[in-house]
């Protein structure tokens, strides 16, 4: 890939700044870290199609591997430069992806690569056709499509879905009781479940009525680690607003884990209130008129 490429013609960039690590006396970066850049850049792509990668890899039934990899050089980064690493998938074959990168330190581009994988089989490495499913991700994703699904329904729909991304966010990562996960309120509540476009469920949460007539409760948000940052918990909350506009709430109430808080203050909530704990974790009750 020559140099001249745009910026706009890529979705997705993974922003860095050079460290001391990565470069010689010069100050110059060794030639090698600039495939670690793209192989970071595109590990933020699939986070990006909300792709758990292994648990994607495993219900395909395949997995990549790069049979290429080249990088043509430009100019040079320097050490403190805040470089922008784009990447694109610019050809699906039959068995094969082909990515495209550059890096840009502002406009400038510094550094072309294109990066081949082959989807096979993992336990005899042999090639397969380029699942029909991931195809339609990728091509969906280049093509500005959105990359999430939301469903709205009842426990009894949507509860054994809902229960597994709970068990994995707050039993196993956050250590959180078993027996608070889920309880009694869920048969009443409606639930929102997220899948990515393979149908994985990525992210759920739950709507009660409040205390105050008007009012709605917003709780058990959760989204797999592996697709945070990928607006899964967007999803979950525009569908769970949406749902309680719907039903004639006027006014949403959750309590947020303190770590949350930021990404609630973006969608317009206001904090209520002192920090207390909560199952152990600090949490900020925050309100929102819809």
């Amino acid at each position: 890939m020559a140099a001249g490429q745009q910026r706009s013609d890529f979705r997705l960039f993974h922003r860095l700044r050079v460290r001391w690590a990565e470069v010689d006396m010069q100050k110059i970066v060794f030639n090698a870290h600039y495939l670690m850049y793209f192989d970071t850049a595109i590990t933020d792509y699939w986070r990006a199609l909300a792709l758990p990668y292994e648990a994607a890899m495993h219900r395909l039934g395949g997995d990549l591997y790069v049979v290429k990899a080249t990088v043509e050089y430009h100019a040079s980064a320097r050490v403190d430069d805040r470089l922008d690493v784009a990447i694109r998938c610019s050809r699906i074959g039959n068995s094969s992806l082909t990515f495209t990168g550059a890096i840009f330190r502002d406009e400038q581009q510094l550094i072309s690569s294109e990066i081949i994988y082959v989807f096979a089989d993992p336990a005899t490495q042999t090639s397969r056709p380029v699942p029909a499913a991931l195809r339609d991700a990728l091509l969906g994703y280049e093509g500005g499509e959105t990359m999430l699904r939301a469903q709205v329904g009842t426990w009894a729909d949507l509860g054994e879905e809902a229960r597994a991304i709970r068990q994995a966010v707050f039993v196993q990562e956050q250590g959180i009781p078993a027996e608070l996960a889920c309880d009694v309120a869920d048969a009443g509540a409606v639930h929102v479940l997220v899948r990515n476009r393979l149908g994985m469920p990525v992210g759920t949460g739950r709507l009660l009525p409040a205390d105050i007539p008007g009012d709605a409760r917003v709780g058990r948000v959760a989204v797999d680690h592996a697709v945070r940052g990928a607006r899964v918990g967007l999803a979950v909350m525009q569908a769970l607003e949406e749902a309680a506009r719907s039903r004639g709430d006027r006014r949403i109430v959750l309590h947020a884990q303190r770590s949350a808080v930021p990404f609630y203050d973006r969608l317009g909530y206001q904090r209520v209130g002192e920090p207390f704990d909560e199952a152990g974790i600090p949490h900020q009750e925050m309100v929102k008129l819809v």
